[in-house]
C-alpha cells in the first residue's frame, strides 16, 4: 500500500473542523501540531505599524494515495484556502515507506476497494 503525507496548515480556529472533514473524505487520522506562525504575501498590520502574526496548527496526514486528492480537496474546501487569503495552504507528497500503519490497512484496503 502506497501513502501520501498531506501537510496543512490552518488557522487554529479551523482545526477541528478541517480534521472532521478530512476524516469523512477518507483520513484515518492526524497529527497537530499547535501555535505555528506564518504569514501570507502580505503582511498584516495593526494601525501601531506592528506586524500582527495569526496563529496555524500544522495537520500532518498520513493518507492512502488513492484517497489523498480527495482528502486535499476537502481541506481546501472546509479552510476556504481559495476563497479568502490566508486562511491556509495545504500541499502533498509522496512517501516512500512507513510503518505502525499495519493496523489501518485493513480498513483502508476495504476503503480504496469501494471507491475504484
Amino acid at each position: 500500500m502506497h501513502f501520501k503525507l498531506i501537510i496543512a496548515l490552518v488557522n487554529d480556529d479551523m482545526t477541528d473542523e478541517v480534521l472532521a472533514a478530512s476524516r469523512t473524505a477518507g483520513a484515518t487520522g492526524a497529527t497537530v501540531i499547535n501555535n505555528a506562525r506564518g504569514e501570507g504575501v502580505k503582511q498584516t498590520k495593526t494601525f501601531f505599524g506592528l506586524t500582527l502574526e495569526t496563529q496555524r496548527d500544522v495537520l500532518l496526514l498520513l493518507v492512502e494515495e488513492h484517497l489523498s486528492r480527495d482528502v486535499l480537496e476537502v481541506i481546501s474546501e472546509v479552510g476556504k484556502f481559495d476563497n479568502s487569503p490566508g486562511t491556509g495552504i495545504a500541499f502533498q507528497i509522496n512517501v516512500e515507506d512507513a510503518v505502525g500503519v499495519s493496523h489501518q490497512i485493513q480498513q483502508l484496503s476495504e476503503t480504496v476497494e469501494e471507491r475504484l
